[in-house]
């Protein structure tokens, strides 16, 4: 049972510390939309989604109201598109009207994003999909709610090294095609190892081939309700801080789950599951970063901070967990650069580079995100980075991603601003040194020795 203490301390919550539902993602399968003939494919994926979606945000506005816990953002995901166009499209221009039909629909429903123009390459390239990821610039440049993923790799499959490259040189021409508005695209492509089906969070977020034909996903996030709370047991040991941030997970999952068995019920659709990932924002006091200080880090990036953050991924797994029925997507703690200004001010006082984020990808919930990089560098150093993401995802059988920004026109020490949940970033440094003859064996990097588990 819940008692008056537990409501007013979720109150609390929701008030004073930033709590808040990021996101209700609806799921969809395309699978029967598939056609041959590109406008029928592109008017039956329209009617799929305006009708599954319809009542979406408005549900998710009623239980805002009702229940007073503030739901940021609706979204839509939906099966590969890869797999979708495969028998329609026959060129990236093809592809690039499945992207703006994609948009309408999200902006006929209401939503502010809609993940899945993607395609799944670990192992190898389809035609229809190489087709798909030569069109993401342009799609991605000439649409404004689409997000797109790839994955290059997983422990399975080993790591796909011609996608890598490929997606090297995708990365940059993105930034090129929206360089007007400081290279935006970037932040709406993901390159991922180990890509998980069921992710509610963008830009990574797609429907599953395994999934139902439409489910709803919730994506809850508290880094300010876990720095309050840690704020209490300041200077205690180590147990008392795990059981600190585990207790409060519990509370904060509980909430994502209230919330989705009843948008589940009110849309008359299956739940899927809830992703109880801290994920910071802009906002003062809403910060991942702010966490490792309140541990007791000066700032993100000191020595500890890979420590602090496996600690906190852990133990915001072990209370989530406990508080819902199904527990998936990324679940654990992201550290995008520009969402977060305590990450912001770590890189400006040069306690956080590139190599330092990149090893404490080895225990956070994604990866690289959100990272503005000079818009002159190299589609193959993009590569190489993509590549030793994926490696730490591959051999840690783990989820990890890359999503850089070239930032055309810019170079280190100046900001980039992207806006609202985005924020904005300081342009890093990038080892400028060439991976060249290393990206350009193609290939494929094998799967290590314990993928083999049959």
């Amino acid at each position: 049972m819940i008692n008056i203490f537990e409501v007013n301390e979720t109150n609390k919550m929701i008030e004073q510390e930033n709590l808040d539902v990021r996101t209700i993602t609806m799921g969809i399968s395309l699978l029967d939309c598939i056609d041959s003939d590109l406008d029928v494919l592109n008017e039956k994926i329209y009617n799929k989604i305006t009708t599954c979606a319809k009542d979406l945000v408005k549900t998710g506005e009623d239980i805002s109201m009702e229940y007073g816990i503030p739901i940021v953002n609706k979204r839509i995901s939906i099966t590969p598109i890869a797999l979708i166009g495969g028998a329609a499209c026959k060129t990236s221009e093809d592809f690039v009207t499945i992207a703006k039909t994609l948009d309408r629909a999200a902006k006929t429903v209401g939503v502010n994003f809609i993940g899945g123009y993607s395609a799944l390459v670990s192992k190898g390239m389809t035609p229809a999909e190489e087709l798909l990821i030569r069109s993401i610039p342009q799609a991605l440049a000439e649409t404004e709610r689409v997000c797109s993923s790839v994955n290059v790799g997983s422990t399975k499959t080993g790591i796909n090294m011609d996608a890598v490259k490929l997606m090297g040189e995708i990365v940059l021409k993105t930034a090129e095609a929206s360089k007007e508005q400081d290279s935006l695209g970037c932040a709406k492509l993901v390159v991922f190892c180990n890509a998980p089906d069921d992710n509610p969070f963008m830009a990574g977020a797609f429907h599953g081939v395994t999934e139902a034909d439409c489910i709803i996903n919730v994506g809850v996030s508290g880094p300010g309700v876990v720095k309050t709370a840690l704020e209490k047991v300041r200077g205690k040991d180590f147990e008392t801080l795990c059981e600190t941030i585990k207790r409060t997970a519990f509370k904060v999952t509980r909430v994502g789950q209230l919330v989705a068995q009843e948008a589940s019920k009110r849309l008359h659709v299956p739940f899927g599951i809830v992703d109880l990932s801290l994920a910071p924002t802009p906002a003062i006091g809403d910060s991942v970063a702010e966490i490792f200080q309140e541990m007791g880090l000066e700032r993100a990036g000191a020595p500890g901070t890979t420590a602090a953050l496996a600690l906190l991924n852990d133990q915001v797994k072990k209370g989530g967990v406990m508080a819902s029925t199904a527990v998936g997507g990324l679940s654990g703690a992201f550290i995008p650069v520009s969402e977060d200004q305590a990450m912001i001010d770590a890189v400006n006082d040069g306690a956080l580079c590139l190599e330092k984020l990149e090893a404490m990808t080895c225990v956070c919930s994604v990866g690289l995100d959100m990272i503005a990089i000079p818009g002159d560098t190299k589609a193959s150093t993009i590569s190489g980075i993509i590549a030793d993401e994926a490696a730490i995802g591959m051999v840690n059988q783990k989820t990890t991603a890359v999503r850089v920004i070239p930032v055309i026109g810019k170079g280190v020490g100046e900001t980039v601003e992207f806006g609202g949940l985005l924020g904005y970033a300081p342009i890093m440094p990038v080892n400028s040194f060439s991976c060249d003859a290393f990206v350009e064996r193609g290939g494929r990097i094998p799967a290590p020795i314990h993928s083999f588990k049959n």
